[in-house]
Parts: C-alpha cells; sequence; structure tokens
C-alpha cells in the first residue's frame, strides 16, 4: 500500500507540478504529485500549446526534458521564421493568414533563450528572425518523457485521473487533502500547480480575477477602471499532409456557419511546425477568456470546436495550400491564458518588467523572464501590448500565500497583477517557478524548517543556480558552456 504521508504533496501536473515535483525528489524529498487528467504536461500537452516560445531562463529542468526528447526521432526540434503577414507587402494578396514558424535543423537550444530588445528593434523583421526561435515538440512524446524523468528519481509516486476534495487546514498550516477517491494524504509541504489555483481558493487564500486599475499598482498599461476581462481562449488543432490525396476544401460541419459569428473577422494564427512535418494552428484568440470563464469548460470547449471548424473551412477556402492537408488531432484541453491569481507577499507588476534584472532590488530572484506584456483578443480593452528592454526576475515571495505558510504556487496563477501575468505565463517560466518551489521544499526538509517563507534565499538560489538555473543577465560564461552541450 501506498504510503499516506510525504515530505511534499504535488496537486496539479502541468508544467509547474511537473518542475516542483522533479526538483523536490531529485533533492531526496517523498513526493506525491496528483493530476486529475489522465497524462502529464497540462497545457503544454493537452492544451495543444506544443511549443515552447522563445525566451531567456529555459534552463534548468526545461534544457534536461529538452535533451532527452532530442534523443527521440522527430520528438523535438528548434524553429525559425518563415512567412508573417505583418512583412508581406502590398504585391502580397491574400496575406499569409497569420505567422508560419518552420523547423531549422541548424538551430541549438540556446538559440532559443531570448526574446527581449529595446524598440524599434524589437519590432524589427531582421531582429526577430535572428533572435526568435521557439521549440516545438510532440506532445505523447513530452508527456512519456517527464513521467519517465519522475520515475528514476525513485522518490516521486505519480497518481493520475486523481483529483482532490477538501483541503484540511489548520492554525496556518494546510495539513491533509481528502482525495475523489476517498484516500486520504498528509505532507509537511504543499504546492498547488493547479490551472485555477483550485487548493488555495478553497483554502481562502486571498485571489484576485480580470484586471485591476491603475491606481492599485500604478500600471501604465493597466485600465483606469478595475474590470473582468481575461486574456483570451484558444482551441489549438493539428493538420497533416495528405500525401497524394487530391486537394480539397473539407466540407463544413452541418449548422456551422462560413464566416466568422465571434467577431469582424477570422482570427490570425500561429502556423507551427511539428518535426515530422505537420502543423500546429493556433488561432489568436478563438474565444474571449472571460467567456471561456463565464461558459465553464464543458460549454466553452464545444462552442471553440464550432469556431476552429469555421476557421480550418476559411483557411482552406481563402489560401489553397491549406488544401493539401487535413485536421488529424484537436487539443482535449484548451488552452487558456489567464485565470484567478493569488495575492501574495508579493505581487509581480508591470514595474518589474520595465525594471529589469538591473533595476529590481529583490534578495530573492528564483527565475528570470522577457515575454512581452501580451494580449490576445481586443476585447482585453488595454491599450497596447509591448515588449520588454530586458529580462526581469521573479522574486519567490510571488509564490507564497500571507495565509498558509507551508503552501506555494507554482503556476499561472502565482501572485502576479494581469499586466506581468500576460507576459510571465509561459511553459518554461511556470516550469522554473516549479523548480524553485520544489528546491525549497527540499531545502526545508534537509534544514528542518517548517515554512516556505523560513528558507534562506541565498541557500534557494546557491541550489537553483547549480541545477543550472538562469537567475540572472548577461548569461555567465559556464552556463553558456553548459548549454552548447545539448547533446550530453
Amino acid at each position: 500500500m501506498s504510503p499516506s504521508h510525504y515530505d511534499l504533496v504535488v496537486v496539479g501536473a502541468g508544467s509547474g507540478g511537473f518542475g516542483t515535483a522533479l526538483a523536490a525528489a531529485r533533492l531526496g524529498a517523498s513526493v506525491l504529485l496528483l493530476e486529475k487528467s489522465d497524462s502529464l504536461g497540462g497545457t503544454a500537452a493537452r492544451g495543444g500549446v506544443n511549443n515552447w516560445e522563445p525566451g531567456v531562463g529555459g534552463t534548468g529542468i526545461p534544457f534536461d526534458l529538452y535533451k532527452r526528447l532530442k534523443k527521440i526521432p522527430q520528438a523535438i526540434g528548434i524553429y525559425k521564421f518563415g512567412r508573417h503577414y505583418a512583412w508581406q507587402g502590398p504585391e502580397v494578396n491574400p496575406k499569409f493568414p497569420g505567422g508560419e514558424q518552420v523547423i531549422d535543423p541548424t538551430k541549438h537550444y540556446a538559440d532559443s533563450l531570448r526574446r527581449f530588445g529595446a524598440p524599434p528593434l524589437a519590432q524589427a523583421e531582421s531582429f526577430r528572425r535572428a533572435h526568435w526561435h521557439g521549440v516545438p515538440y510532440e506532445p505523447d512524446a513530452y508527456a512519456a518523457e517527464m513521467e519517465k524523468m519522475l520515475a528514476e528519481t525513485g522518490r516521486c509516486t505519480v497518481w493520475k485521473n486523481t483529483a482532490f476534495t477538501t483541503a484540511h487546514a489548520a492554525a496556518g498550516r494546510l495539513r491533509s487533502l481528502t482525495l475523489a477517491d476517498g484516500r486520504t494524504v498528509t505532507a509537511d509541504f504543499f504546492v498547488d500547480a493547479t490551472a485555477n489555483i483550485l487548493l488555495a481558493q478553497q483554502l481562502g487564500c486571498r485571489t484576485t480575477l480580470g484586471q485591476e486599475p491603475r491606481t492599485l499598482y500604478n500600471e501604465p498599461s493597466a485600465p483606469r477602471e478595475p474590470n473582468d476581462r481575461l486574456n483570451g481562449t484558444t482551441l489549438i488543432y493539428r493538420v497533416t499532409r495528405q500525401g497524394k490525396a487530391a486537394p480539397a476544401v473539407d466540407p463544413l460541419p452541418a449548422g456551422i456557419p462560413a464566416a466568422c459569428w465571434w467577431d469582424e473577422k477570422f482570427p490570425h494564427a500561429a502556423c507551427t511546425q511539428y518535426p515530422n512535418g505537420d502543423f500546429n494552428i493556433n488561432a489568436l484568440p478563438v474565444m474571449a477568456g472571460r467567456e471561456t470563464h463565464d461558459l465553464g469548460f464543458a460549454r466553452a470547449y464545444a462552442e471553440c470546436q464550432r469556431r476552429i471548424a469555421a476557421h480550418w473551412h476559411h483557411l482552406q477556402s481563402v489560401f489553397p495550400e491549406f488544401q493539401a492537408f487535413r485536421v488529424n488531432w484537436v487539443a482535449p484541453g484548451l488552452g487558456v491564458r489567464e485565470g484567478p491569481r493569488l495575492v501574495g507577499r508579493y505581487v509581480l507588476t508591470e514595474h518589474d518588467l520595465i525594471a529589469g534584472v538591473s533595476g529590481q532590488l529583490h534578495a530573492n530572484l528564483i527565475a528570470i523572464a522577457d515575454h512581452a506584456r501580451d494580449t490576445h483578443g481586443a476585447d482585453t480593452g488595454r491599450a497596447g501590448t509591448g515588449e520588454v528592454m530586458q529580462p526581469y526576475g521573479i522574486p519567490f515571495r510571488c509564490l507564497l500565500p500571507a495565509e498558509i505558510e507551508n503552501l506555494a504556487i507554482a503556476c499561472r496563477g502565482a501572485s502576479f497583477s494581469s499586466v506581468a501575468a500576460s507576459s510571465c505565463r509561459l511553459s518554461r517560466t511556470m516550469m522554473q517557478l516549479g523548480q524553485a518551489a520544489g528546491t525549497a521544499a527540499a531545502l526545508a526538509k534537509q534544514q528542518q524548517l517548517d515554512t516556505f517563507a523560513a528558507v534562506p534565499p541565498a541557500a534557494l538560489r546557491a541550489s537553483l543556480a547549480a541545477q543550472h538555473v538562469e537567475l540572472g543577465w548577461p548569461r555567465p560564461p559556464e552556463l553558456l558552456a553548459y548549454l552548447r552541450n545539448e547533446d550530453a
């Protein structure tokens, strides 16, 4: 029989949950990882976001996973930009329906670790072609390797198809979880890596949803008045070339209009090539984030299925090259970009993004990022988005609620403002938040500490650096040398 007590229980096996469990188990902690679905990977696998976008900070556990996948034929690659509607002149009609990213076998993992740039340089086609390289991968291989890496530690138990129902807390500490199958598990530490921070919400931790008013944090990109708008949602689908089959437009299912009914026109799409030549189609977006939240998963997913059928019919009808492809997979999960967020011991805001690591004064930065303030959907109402001038750091306190001392949050629901969350929500960043949370739990066990906040920041950063986690900029020579050895 499996033991009921662990050093650490992690709820949710997406990017953050995986990073948490692996880091803690590697450092000697006994870990239980709970996942309500039938596979690991979360949005990065089941949600169809089968691509790590370019950005700093993707070292540590993400690089370890990349190296394993690289040994599997056609499991992972590095892309470069192909066509993009914004870079095509007036002589091109119709313009490509979004952006095209294609596999470039000459690129290396280190090429994917940069996005930031000062405007107008960062907006230039030449800059983006030179510096923006993402990492597309096969989701099944990705999830399988995650599970193998956890198993190899010998200290991590994974229970899939397992959800928690009730959290039991007393005196500011989470004591146990009751699971849907009636079992009870206890632990010294817990990490909430669920998409909607379900554990933190049930425990009464302070949370927020929507856009804060400008007066709250004095963020330049925040609206003057608070609102309930959320970043847009996508249902991602995959298409494959049909070989010798005659090009054709797939018929629309009954009851679905050919014209876009949810916006003025069909959205642009990121068309990203998989290593085997298929394309991942990510329409930007398919549904407003608030609509997704209000409908609930089942109704939102059903409506998004209708919308992507119309979107694919549009692509094939207007751009004949797509007639040689057929849809062969639709993600079983929605690509949700924003949900509830913790209001924790520190809230990352746009001021951190603007200051960058050279201007931040935090002693406990545990990851860096450089993605843009990135809004999907005109209904979000923001005045605009923008690239950051340099990488910025995420303090460990962003992972810590004030109410529960032995709980950390390692997912997009950590303590970020809505503007900051639009930047630091990506998979590799979440994996590194998890690596920090798991490392902190293991250090607390080793040093006989009973709260996350008691872990010395210097010791946490030193352990992360020893795990090759990028914590500052510019990148030190020893980390560059480590990244060049991607076939090890």
